[in-house]
């Protein structure tokens, strides 16, 4: 018999191994943050012996909210483990308030979700490149926690609501990059670096973004984007620096249509898990 408890910290370890054995890039901060951030909407499956077999997490922002890493141990699936975990954060959410849930979807999860009531809005294309160190760019301080006032104006005129919190951790754990009309957070990410959230009001803004944050990247070293296909401008720009397609997954989204504007995202806070 499986049961539904709350996500305990010490069952951080035991998540990372499961996302491991799926390729996911996920590290330890993601899984602190989120139990920070969503202590009641993060939960874990148990066994008949007690040992944590799936997980899924939830982060509510102003109005809105995100459905992440939901896993199932190979050995446990087929018994609607899956979708008990889902709906348990579903539930969370909408108990929060929350009138829009966002998730990204595999092709497998998909399905399930459709039958949820959640919609595609756009496909999530993961790019890859490597850092181009040269003289730096002008990059603040890691461990910056002032989110300033024209980043969370930008950000939230992608997804028409206040993310300050997801801000605030991604910002005070990586290099925040700017300019007067966009802004991009280079993030630690293993051996990697994440590039976002990224966020720009014109294409020259991000451009100027992105080169300026490869080449604050040392030569070779691996990085990461998560980015809405139906921002065009970026397929432009990231090609155009030798990045590549590395997989995709479909935005999704339930309740109250967002107002949602790709055409300003050029990277994603985390690789999925929160928006």
């Amino acid at each position: 018999m499986t049961t539904i408890e709350p996500f305990r910290k010490e069952d951080g370890e035991r998540f990372l191994e499961l996302a491991a054995v799926e390729r996911w890039v996920a590290e330890a901060w993601e899984v602190d943050f989120l139990l920070s951030a969503s202590p009641a909407g993060c939960f874990s499956a148990r066994d008949a012996s007690g040992a944590a077999c799936g997980f899924v997490t939830t982060l509510r922002h102003q109005s809105s909210g995100w459905i992440g890493n939901l896993i199932v141990d190979s050995s446990c699936r087929g018994r609607g483990v899956g979708r008990t975990l889902f709906v348990a954060a579903m539930e969370a959410l909408k108990k929060a308030g929350v009138g829009t849930i966002w998730l990204t979807a595999s092709n497998m999860g998909k399905p399930m979700y459709e039958k949820h009531g959640f919609r595609a809005i756009d496909t999530i294309v993961r790019w890859d490149g490597s850092g181009r160190q040269g003289s730096g760019a002008d990059v603040e301080a890691v461990g910056e926690v002032h989110v300033p006032a024209e980043v969370g104006s930008i950000d939230s005129g992608v997804w028409g609501d206040q993310r300050c919190g997801l801000l605030q951790a991604t910002i005070g754990r990586g290099r925040l990059i700017r300019n007067p009309s966009g802004f991009a957070v280079l993030q630690p990410c293993g051996p990697a670096v994440q590039c976002g959230p990224f966020a720009a009001l014109n294409d020259a803004a991000a451009e100027s973004l992105l080169e300026q944050g490869l080449h604050a990247i040392p030569g070779g070293q691996k990085v990461y984007l998560d980015a809405p296909a139906s921002n065009r401008a970026a397929k432009r720009i990231f090609g155009s620096t030798g990045m590549g397609v590395t997989g995709t997954n479909e935005l999704m989204f339930a309740g109250q249509m967002p107002d949602y504007r790709p055409e300003m995202l050029y990277g994603l806070a985390t690789l999925g898990s929160c928006g």
